[in-house]
């Protein structure tokens, strides 16, 4: 009898902790960064503008996801908010080079190429923040995504050792269905984000440092 009446009172617990299990994380990722996230108007200076890449068309441009984030950092350095970009894609593949089309991206709305730094091995966003602290020597940066991305990607790069404040770009009324599905995919990413920042596992590729960010930085306006 005990056994019967047990197995319902073990089924509505897990259906009650098991939403609040799910989401822990998001919410923590969430609530550990309000303060570090802001707006284009908002944002506090910083030496570095971290584009983080969103994929490209056929024809190997920007994706709308990626062009808006480009668009703010191109916004920040008009403003004096930051004063190099460090643009980090993916080149894995022969004919696909993400990091190539953001500085182009970026050259076409101002920011002069001198001022431009990148990184060809950024495949996932902890990979891309250790990169920019290790590889490129970034300690201090505006990281640059989409809002539903901002918290995940600010808390990685502080993990990574960067001071990291976030930009983020609010998509929702212009790529709705591509929004949902990257405020739902946050969910179980929050998982895989709370890994890497007890484990800080190394990126797939390393390698020695790159001067380019200091070279970006010491290059006139």
């Amino acid at each position: 009898m005990r056994r019967l009446l047990a197995k319902p009172k073990t089924l509505i617990l897990l259906c009650v902790l098991g939403p609040l299990i799910a989401v822990a994380p998001f919410a923590w990722l969430t609530v550990s960064t309000s303060e570090r996230r802001s707006t284009v108007e908002d944002a506090r200076t910083r030496p570095v503008a971290l584009v983080l890449g969103a994929g490209l068309r056929d024809d190997d441009s920007p994706t709308t996801l990626l062009a808006r984030r480009l668009d703010i950092a191109a916004e920040l350095y008009r403003k004096e908010s930051v004063d190099a970009v460090l643009v980090s894609g993916d080149n894995s593949v022969d004919g696909y080079n993400e990091t190539d089309a953001m500085r182009d991206y970026l050259i076409d709305a101002g920011v002069p190429e001198a001022k431009i730094a990148g990184d060809y091995a950024g495949f996932s966003t902890w990979e891309s923040c250790v990169r920019a602290r290790k590889v490129f020597g970034v300690d201090a940066a505006t990281v640059i995504t989409q809002n539903f991305h901002l918290a995940r990607a600010v808390r990685l790069c502080q993990a990574a050792g960067i001071d990291a404040e976030g930009v983020g770009d609010s998509s929702l009324r212009f790529r709705t269905v591509a929004t949902v599905y990257g405020y739902v995919r946050e969910v179980p990413a929050a998982f895989k984000a709370v890994y890497d920042t007890v484990v800080r596992p190394d990126p797939q590729f390393l390698g020695p440092q790159d001067p380019g960010v200091d070279d970006a930085l010491a290059a006139r306006r």
